[in-house]
């Protein structure tokens, strides 16, 4: 029998999933984080149509705050979408880890792939969410963007009373270090293991694998993949978006 008579392996699929139940506190008060404008539509579609605009992606699941489900649904209608991309909404849960793990239970068989998305970082560009998936599809379980710091970072002993001096313990080697953005994009049963295995709280999906004391991977990030957090992240964002619209048209 010739190689030409078998059949040829099932694309990988790849599926995003955005939490994005959180109220985002340090914005202010108002609407959900990724429900706060930018440019005059929603942070949230900006996000989904980061991720579906990598042809890998077929399938983006968002997780929506708890009572919001319906709202997120309807704002997902009514926003142009590409239509190679199928778009699910689930309501979240109480933390972002419980919001994750109620988008991977939503994920229907055959995507291999699975990216996780702060709904917070409106304008990652789509080489990195690309970059991110070959990197999976050549064998990494987990892997994250990332940048070098621009600042020496230094560990300290946290103060006593909020706002006081807080001794420095050390100072870690700069250049060893990077500011991991997302998506973070893994092999899906990776994933879900290290979801049903660890219970304590952690900062991002990549940390649980970590505690599987499995290999984690860095990918280039981009500087225009930062996180929405605080109101003068929102100025910058604006202008990031001002610059697209001029040179590109976006």
């Amino acid at each position: 029998m010739s190689d030409d008579s078998l059949p040829a392996p099932a694309p990988v699929r790849t599926a995003a999933v955005i939490p994005a139940a959180g109220r985002g506190v340090r914005l202010g008060p108002g609407a959900p984080k990724a429900l706060r404008t930018l440019g005059g539509t929603p942070m949230l579609i900006h996000a989904v149509r980061a991720l579906a605009a990598s042809r890998s992606v077929s399938l983006v699941v968002v997780v929506a705050p708890p009572d919001g489900a319906a709202e997120v649904k309807s704002l997902l209608d009514a926003h142009a979408l590409p239509d190679r991309t199928d778009f699910v909404v689930v309501p979240g849960g109480e933390t972002r880890q419980e919001s994750v793990k109620l988008g991977l239970d939503a994920l229907p068989p055959g995507h291999d792939i699975v990216l996780v998305h702060d709904a917070a970082r409106p304008l990652v560009p789509v080489d990195t969410v690309d970059a991110v998936i070959e990197a999976v599809r050549e064998g990494a379980q987990a892997v994250v963007p990332g940048l070098p710091l621009a600042d020496t970072v230094k560990e300290v002993e946290p103060a006593a009373v909020p706002g006081g001096p807080e001794p420095v313990v050390a100072t870690p080697e700069r250049a060893r270090l990077r500011a991991v953005q997302t998506p973070q994009g893994f092999d899906r049963a990776t994933l879900l293991r290290a979801h049903e295995t660890v219970t304590d709280e952690v900062t991002d999906d990549a940390g649980m694998v970590e505690r599987l004391g499995l290999t984690v991977v860095v990918v280039p990030g981009h500087e225009e993949a930062f996180k929405v957090t605080r109101p003068l992240d929102l100025v910058l964002a604006e202008a990031v978006l001002a610059r697209r619209r001029l040179n590109d048209g976006y």
